[in-house]
């Protein structure tokens, strides 16, 4: 099982400042190299200061400038807001620029506040995202591409430059039956049960090994989980409740009523409580995540995308992957695959 780190690019407070977030995400991504992760996860999230990144491919090329070897996932590059004759040069140009190393991460978009300012309703996005997937992955194989679509219609054209390589595609899904056909087709796949239960976490892996097998091809499931390697138990706790208020912004986006003051979105309160979110998110000490995430290489998944910035100091962030690194990685960690390809 392999390990790949989450650039949150989390903001909780707006005067710290942008220049220093993404000085801090670079940062990150240098130490995930050098502590060992297969990769690095780069969100994508507009108008909003969870997930704060407006360009995820503009990210992974300044990462790959700072790197030699860690894979630069997008995690997820949302379609349905993008012109896919414009974003497919951009992602022929990023690979390129990234070295070869991007694996290219897409989904619909989950967040209604941002897609909806954004011009797409959330309850369209699925409709215009199945277009667009095939109308990039058209523009990325074939040289000449015309189409007469919904939401595409052109005469024949280019991209230029044209790729120099199939550019790895995983696609982000949360449902088990929408993994399952997913994966049938051949797709790697992105997933999260999010602040769910292990339960929920095992029918997402299950979906995607049955799809898997009817497709008989070698792709890959990464599986993100809030993960955070404490020092003791006081520090599990500080760490909890920073997550379960990341967790009351996150709400009030992805399922709530989409309050946002000036770009920040309003912690509001949850029904699960601090200790309930616990048992979901693997936030402990040494040996239980070693037992807990186990249980993650036990059940089929290839990849854990850590998730772990929850709002602490920098500085807590990067020792943290060192002993994550040192102390729980050698644990579970097999012989290291090659790329995505």
């Amino acid at each position: 099982m392999d390990f790949n780190h989450f650039l949150s690019s989390y903001l909780p407070d707006p005067s710290y400042g942008g220049t220093r977030l993404y000085r801090d995400m670079v940062e990150q991504a240098v130490q995930a190299e050098k502590c060992g992760y297969r990769g690095v996860s780069i969100p994508e999230h507009h108008l909003i200061n969870i997930l704060l990144v407006p360009s995820p491919l503009q990210l992974a090329v300044k990462i790959a400038s700072a790197t030699s070897r860690i894979e630069l996932v997008t995690s997820i590059a949302v379609l349905p807001i993008r012109d896919m004759r414009i974003f497919a040069g951009e992602v022929v140009q990023a690979d390129m620029l990234c070295e070869r190393r991007l694996v290219l991460g897409v989904g619909r978009g989950a967040f209604a506040y941002e897609v909806g300012r954004l011009g797409t309703p959330l309850e369209e996005t699925k409709k215009k995202f199945e277009e667009s997937l095939a109308v990039l992955e058209a523009l990325l194989t074939k040289e000449e591409v015309s189409w007469n679509g919904d939401y595409y219609t052109f005469d024949p054209i280019t991209v230029m430059p044209r790729p120099e390589r199939v550019i790895p595609l995983m696609l982000a899904v949360m449902a088990p039956e929408g993994i399952y056909h997913t994966a049938r087709k051949g797709y790697h796949v992105q997933t999260t049960p999010l602040q769910a239960s292990h339960t929920v976490l095992l029918e997402q892996v299950n979906a995607f090994r049955c799809g898997k097998i009817e497709s008989g091809k070698n792709n890959r499931l990464a599986l993100q989980r809030g993960i955070y390697l404490a020092r003791d138990a006081a520090d599990a706790r500080a760490k909890l409740e920073l997550a379960s208020t990341y967790y009351q912004r996150f709400d009030n986006v992805y399922s709530g009523p989409g309050i946002v003051d000036n770009g920040c979105i309003r912690p509001l309160p949850r029904k699960q409580t601090v200790e309930e979110l616990g048992r979901s998110l693997i936030i402990c000490e040494t040996n239980e995540m070693i037992d807990r995430l186990a249980a993650y290489s036990e059940a089929g998944i290839d990849e854990v995308i850590v998730t772990s910035n929850f709002g602490q100091e920098q500085s807590e962030t990067l020792d943290m992957m060192a002993r994550f690194s040192s102390d729980v990685m050698p644990h579970l960690s097999g012989v290291r695959q090659k790329s995505v390809a």
